[in-house]
């Protein structure tokens, strides 16, 4: 059951009735309920792993929690995080692990090779996994007591709003929501409705759409030119946006209906000036996890080396955030590339503010276009080895195509494909920049006017319903 199948638009409206009906003190053991049925529902061996991965979360944290293990909360900590990580390794790294140490032995002429097993990586692993990590971390850091309740533990991993695609959220925002009152909130309600319409548009109208040319162009390089690949690499981004930027919509409005609030996922990514904004931007609740958690600690253990110090926490750092997305070169070369982008602008930061203060810059409309402009495409440029591509060799050939062989038309199978394309990105960029720059003007959902926000809705419903694509699979980031 996935927020786009319609199982999930039965599901949704049901489980919402039941939640007001219930007693309030009882609404959290009815969502744990629905939690377990609605993942259940996707594959029910591996609701058995993320009970198990919750188990350990809550059996550790009370150790590490309990003064009579004060001495041992290192030794807790570390045993908690390597049987928590040992199923996302077992899943998504072991094949991984396996072929490369296979082909270092044949390199060495050593014929050797652990048996190839294929399994199906469990919806939502690599989210809470992380989501358990931590609160064990958080636990272990005085930041906050361990939960007594098995139950709110297994329900702040298993959310169902959050368990496939995150947000990646925090156990010191969830536990006390779901301990506290959760009552009915009429503009609540309405909020998380008008964040789920916005965020189907996003997935089914933008995303889905834009995924028919962008599939078609990198599943058969060969045939493309570099003027269509250069097309394709600069839709990729736009269409992984609306596509998990969509699912984060709809997963903080289903949980904002019933009055829970989830951090924010993504900010207008594109109107940022830089890569280190974009990354503030982009992905926060991620980006927010690996800095406090890893970033932040390695900075502080290398503050000797200064700049330098902070050049390798970074490169350290999204080298992980691309072993995070994928056990597969690419993802290892596109969390390179991003952590030597953000090297370079540690490394020119204070020139740059310096030059761009001297000469008032930031004042300059044109300027921070350009700086909008240059960032997108060093972003675009990155996502061809994340997750465009299948192999580094494929992403180097697009590179290669797009720079010798731009000559000859654009490809595309028919007018009407690019047009309700370009029209589906036309709408999210004209919402987006009304809201970054004229956040005040032009309402539409909360339009004082009842008669323009109800047009608002319609249209938008519309549009869902005439050019969505309903069969267009599951969100990308399922696969991580």
């Amino acid at each position: 059951m996935i927020f786009t199948s319609f199982n999930f638009l039965i599901f949704f409206p049901i489980v919402i009735i039941i939640f007001f009906l219930f007693p309030q003190k009882y609404r959290w053991h009815f969502l744990l309920f629905a939690s377990y049925f609605f993942y259940i529902n996707l594959k029910p061996v591996y609701a058995l792993l993320l009970a198990g991965v919750t188990l350990i979360t809550y059996i550790f944290t009370r150790l590490i929690d309990n003064p009579k293990f004060a001495n041992h909360k290192k030794s807790l900590l570390v045993v908690n995080i390597i049987l928590a990580l040992l199923p996302l390794f077992f899943f998504k790294y072991y094949n991984f692990v396996n072929q490369s140490v296979f082909t270092f032995l044949d390199y060495m002429g050593i014929r050797w090779q652990l048996p190839q097993i294929n399994f199906i990586l469990p919806i939502g692993i690599s989210f809470y996994t992380f989501m358990a990590l931590g609160y064990s971390i958080d636990v272990y850091n005085e930041e906050i007591h361990a939960e007594k309740s098995f139950g709110i533990v297994a329900l702040f991993l298993s959310f169902f709003p959050l368990v496939l695609s995150g947000p990646i959220e925090r156990a010191p925002n969830m536990f006390p929501q779901f301990k506290g009152r959760l009552l009915f909130n009429y503009y609540k309600i309405i909020k998380g409705l008008q964040w789920i319409l916005w965020g189907y548009f996003m997935k089914l109208v933008v995303a889905d759409r834009i995924a028919i040319y962008v599939h078609a162009i990198f599943t058969n390089i060969s045939n493309h030119n570099g003027k269509s690949l250069f097309v394709g690499t600069l839709l990729y981004p736009i269409q992984v946006y609306a596509d998990l930027g969509g699912y984060s919509l709809i997963a903080i409005g289903c949980a904002k209906v019933m009055g829970i609030e989830v951090m924010q996922n993504f900010n207008r990514p594109f109107f940022a000036t830089s890569m280190s904004e974009f990354w503030r931007r982009w992905h926060i609740s991620l980006i927010s996890w690996l800095t406090d958690y890893i970033y932040t600690p390695l900075a502080f253990n290398l503050r000797r080396y200064k700049i330098w110090g902070i050049v390798i926490a970074l490169l350290l750092t999204f080298f992980l955030s691309g072993l995070w997305h994928g056990a597969t070169i690419t993802f290892m070369v596109w969390g390179t590339i991003q952590g030597i982008f953000l090297s370079i602008e540690a490394l020119t930061n204070k020139r740059k503010k310096n030059f761009v203060k001297k000469y008032k810059l930031h004042q300059r409309g044109w300027y921070l276009f350009i700086c909008s402009l240059f960032t997108y495409f060093l972003f675009a440029f990155s996502e061809i080895f994340g997750g465009a591509t299948e192999s580094v060799s494929q992403g180097f050939l697009v590179i290669k195509k797009i720079f010798t062989n731009f000559s000859g038309p654009i490809w595309y199978e028919n007018p009407s494909m690019i047009l309700i394309s370009l029209s589906a990105i036309f709408i999210l960029f004209f919402v987006e920049l009304k809201t970054e720059y004229f956040p005040g003007k032009f309402s539409f959902f909360n339009n004082e006017n009842w008669v323009v926000r109800f047009l608002s809705y319609g249209f938008l419903i519309t549009i869902i319903l005439l050019i969505g694509v309903f069969d267009g699979g599951q969100f990308i980031y399922f696969q991580f």
